[in-house]
């Protein structure tokens, strides 16, 4: 099929405004590849969209002129297509030009039915201890590995040990307690997870080359570890208790992170802390309609769904995932289905433990004492209900609790004065039922609404006129102040895994301050709590984003919680949505959250149908409630969902219930979202900077950064630009805010990166001019220009190319450790230190890749005496130095320079 210019200028002339990225769309008509033309630069971008390679044309008066990066227009439309669509010409013998790329086919391999077993095995021939191991074929398709858990091998001195093993990943936990109890009314857990470098055959990037303090990733993974296991740890249980799980060994083939719930979970399972049931994990992914099991990395890729639940064989204890705008009645189908896999771990623990497991430690639990939770009801009881038939503030009511709470001691500690904690457990206890009693029988709360009724909602947008997005989000007592920030690639979060460099173009920052609850505290680094809402809120917002294609801009939202009472990490969404649509982020739909709670008159067990779900908790129900619950989405489906409970688990039954009721709460925020601001703004603030997006050949990088970056700060500075940001992959952002200066910026890169001064571009294959003149000489001196700065060493073209142009030079490399007579630490402070262009290099051979090395040490040497000169035989040989050199004249100031230089000072 072969195309003309004037109906690709016909498709130009039908293109729509896209006010995102102040350009036109053009439909897809050319194998799906979308077009983009921008009105000011009068240039279309034209993208593979399946391999995302990016290519400037430029249109004069409706036609195609030229290729930006390619030759002239004289070829026609076949020249242009050939640069966009990988540089094959279109003509009759072509694909067909409208073909769309094939969508992802989920093929699941076939396994044997689900089923466990345990084996005992001496630990070496005629040793005493014993090795227990569980296998467990979950028998879901495309899940061939086994999980095996074996205990009694290693960390045989902790309470209890575990390596769990699938495929060729591997963990190692540890659960321990110490011997003392402490005299306090929580649980004393602590939980640590790492994902080692050494597991994926690599070493940490930090200056000691060692494993540091928890990434953000390892935080999100020790909550996923403790909120499923410590609601099941026996009440009164009061030994300071760790659990510490490490990745040893990674395939790169799934996440491990369901693994590290179950593998401390059997630890703890297995040790004498008093957990009352086995817990498991497992994570569902929803790929060309189907529920997976444990999906592949490479399956996440195109999974609508990513949920991990966690539980025993009853019931569910913890969910936490994402979503893209999926139906609440499939989320109870992915629950549903990941815990079938949860049941069949579950029972292969219950076996393991009856034959590695240790005595639980029940009598070290002191008994709450005779008599005091009846004591406390018939003395307190009308008292908590007057706090909680009163409309009082969050402050009121929590001075009416504390003075309750004191006086409750004043009453009882006289006569149980060893029992203080179990005093302070027993009031929670009756408040908590209390609150359930009210809620039942009157339908009402603590604060006076109804059990599905949202507090009152009050929001506002464009709050501060220099950030990009701003927004104020108020409901009830709980308030955020959101913003959001818009910048280019540069500005892109990394995350250093063992997975490999993540990059993220979206990330949310969530801070509580101690002055939102009116308290004074620390303030700092982000606390675990803080990574774990930011997380959430993260998640709820990405799939409403645009994509990268449709807006090139790098987002930061942040979340700033003013007023506390319930929520704001829910919050934190519906004022980062708000804040978005201010900058003018094209979202594809507003995104609401809700907090949801239930009530149980006694907490032990599982619920049941004499649960109340209630909408939008406050902060005192979810302290004494049974559950938190928060759901995320948009009209018509979910985002984002975290579920904690402090009972033994969640019911299915229950659970959809509240979805239901949380679907409802939901459109309501979102109606009253809609009153602040409707849609985003047309256009970007003005003070956002503008973007263009071009492509250099991934050899020319160097050409634009210069050496030691001067080229790259040259261009900035001389076009007033606001930052210029080079990819590996030669993709190059322009940001500034004068356009006519940005284009003029473009056309000397394209210059700057073209071996001839024109630019064939990324997809011309005409072979590289090469070097034609003289062969250099080895142990000759050169005085060379400097090409290229980089921490191995520096580039320098020793032997000049053509007078006219025609032909290159010749490079060389002169590492690092031949740059100067003593150690070079630094090879760029070093190279400004010396602020020159060129240096004085000895051409040292070729190396055993073949390419020519250099060497200015070589020359120092020989200045000094010590050198080297050519054997007779070919190569180089050194000769000693005398034993008085000969000074160098250099000033002190010079001298000073070096000296710093080489103790790795990079900027000077």
């Amino acid at each position: 099929m072969r195309f003309s210019l004037s109906a690709l200028a016909a498709a130009l002339s039908s293109a729509t405004v896209l006010t995102s990225c102040d350009a036109f769309v053009v439909p897809t008509h050319i194998r799906g590849v979308p077009t983009c033309v921008s009105p000011n630069a009068k240039a279309c971008r034209a993208i593979d969209a399946s391999k995302r390679k990016r290519h400037l044309l430029s249109t004069v008066n409706g036609d195609v002129a030229e290729a930006v990066d390619g030759d002239a227009g004289s070829t026609g439309l076949a020249a242009v297509l050939s640069v966009a669509l990988n540089d094959e010409v279109l003509d009759s013998s072509d694909k067909d030009a409208t073909e769309k790329e094939e969508p992802y086919k989920l093929i699941l391999e076939e396994v044997p039915p689900a089923s466990y077993e345990v084996t005992s095995t001496p630990t070496s021939p005629g040793g005493s201890g014993m090795v227990h191991t569980l296998t467990v074929h979950l028998g879901a398709p495309g899940h061939p590995e086994p999980i095996l858990i074996q205990t009694g091998k290693i960390g045989r001195q902790a309470s209890a040990a575990v390596t769990l093993t699938r495929g060729e990943s591997v963990l190692y936990a540890t659960a321990s307690r110490d011997k003392d109890t402490r005299d306090i009314d929580f649980l004393p857990l602590s939980v640590e997870h790492q994902e080692r470098f050494s597991s994926a055959g690599m070493t940490s990037g930090a200056f000691n080359k060692r494993d540091g303090r928890p990434a953000e990733h390892e935080i999100l993974v020790c909550r996923l570890i403790d909120r499923p296991l410590r609601p099941l740890i026996a009440e009164g249980w009061r030994h300071e208790t760790q659990l510490l799980s490490w990745i040893l060994s990674y395939d790169g083939v799934r996440t491990c992170d369901p693994l590290a719930v179950t593998a401390s979970a059997a630890a703890l399972w297995l040790s004498d802390v008093p957990l009352l049931k086995p817990v498991a994990a497992a994570m569902v992914g929803y790929i060309d309609g189907q529920l997976v099991l444990n999906p592949t990395l490479e399956q996440m890729k195109h999974s609508r769904l990513n949920l991990t639940v966690a539980g025993t064989k009853d019931a569910v204890l913890m969910i936490e995932g994402a979503a893209d705008f999926l139906p609440e009645s499939l989320m109870v189908e992915a629950v549903t289905f990941g815990h079938e896999a949860i049941k069949i771990q579950c029972a292969g623990l219950e076996e393991l433990g009856k034959v590695a497991g240790k005595a639980k430690k029940y009598d070290s639990i002191k008994p709450p004492a005779e008599g005091l939770k009846e004591e406390m009801y018939d003395m307190f009881a009308s008292k908590v209900d007057e706090i909680f038939d009163s409309d009082l503030s969050k402050e009121e009511q929590s001075a009416a609790i504390s003075e309750l709470s004191e006086t409750v001691m004043k009453a009882f500690e006289e006569k149980y004065p060893d029992d203080k904690s179990d005093i302070k457990s027993s009031l929670k206890d009756l408040m908590c039922s209390r609150m359930f009693a009210k809620a039942k029988a009157k339908g009402t709360r603590i604060d006076g609404r109804k059990l599905n009724e949202v507090r009152v909602i009050d929001s506002e947008a464009g709050l501060f006129p220099r950030v990009h997005g701003s927004a104020l989000f108020t409901r009830g007592q709980t308030q955020v102040v959101a913003t959001a920030t818009l910048g280019d690639s540069g500005m892109r979060q990394k995350i250093d895994r063992i997975s490999g460099m993540e990059e993220k173009r979206f990330y949310l920052q969530y801070s509580f301050p101690p002055s939102c609850v009116g308290e004074t505290g620390r303030v700092g680094a982000p606390g675990r709590r803080e990574v774990g809402h930011g997380n959430l809120a993260e998640r709820a917002l990405i799939p409403t984003l645009p994509s990268e294609e449709e807006f090139p801009y790098t987002i930061r939202v942040e979340s700033l919680v003013t007023e506390s009472n319930g929520s704001s990490s829910m919050a934190s969404v519906c004022g980062g949505c708000l804040a978005l649509m201010d900058a003018g982020v094209p979202i594809k739909s507003p995104i609401a959250g809700i907090a949801m709670g239930m009530l149980l008159g006694d907490k032990h067990g599982v619920s049941d149908e004499n649960a109340v779900i209630v909408s939008d908790i406050l902060g005192t129900e979810d302290a004494l409630g049974t559950m938190d619950f928060k759901v995320a989405g948009n009209q018509e489906g979910i985002t984002t969902f975290q579920l904690d409970i402090k009972c033994e688990g969640l019911t299915l039954d229950i659970m959809k219930k509240a979805l239901e009721q949380a679907r409802e709460g939901r459109l309501h925020i979102l109606g009253e979202m809609e009153k602040a601001l409707k849609e985003p703004r047309p256009e970007l603030p003005k003070t956002v900077p503008k973007m263009l997006t071009m492509k250099i050949p991934e050899d020319a990088i160097g050409k634009i950064i210069g050496p030691g970056g001067r080229q790259i700060r040259a261009l900035i500075e001389d076009f007033g630009l606001d930052n210029i940001d080079v990819e590996e992959d030669g993709t190059v952002q322009i940001s500034g805010f004068d356009r006519e200066k940005m284009e003029k910026a473009k056309e000397l890169i394209t210059l700057l990166t073209s071996p001839l001064g024109g630019g064939k571009g990324r997809g011309d294959k005409t072979p590289k001019a090469a070097y034609v003149g003289p062969e250099p000489e080895e142990g000759k001196v050169y005085t060379g220009k400097i090409t290229g700065i980089h921490d191995f060493g520096v580039f320098v073209e020793f032997m000049p190319g053509a007078e006219d142009g025609s032909t290159p030079g010749l490079e060389g490399l002169c590492h690092v450790s031949e740059l100067h007579v003593e150690r070079v630490r630094n090879c760029e402070g070093f190279m400004k230190a010396m602020n020159t262009d060129t240096i004085e290099v000895q051409y040292i051979g070729k190396n055993n890749k073949g390419k020519h090395s250099l060497s200015r040490k070589a020359v120092l040497e020989s200045k000094l005496g010590v050198g080297r000169k050519p054997n007779e035989g070919g190569g180089v040989k050194k000769i000693s130095a005398p034993k008085d050199p000969p000074s160098q004249e250099m000033t002190k100031e010079e001298v000073d320079v070096i000296a710093k230089a080489i103790e790795g000072v990079s900027e000077l």
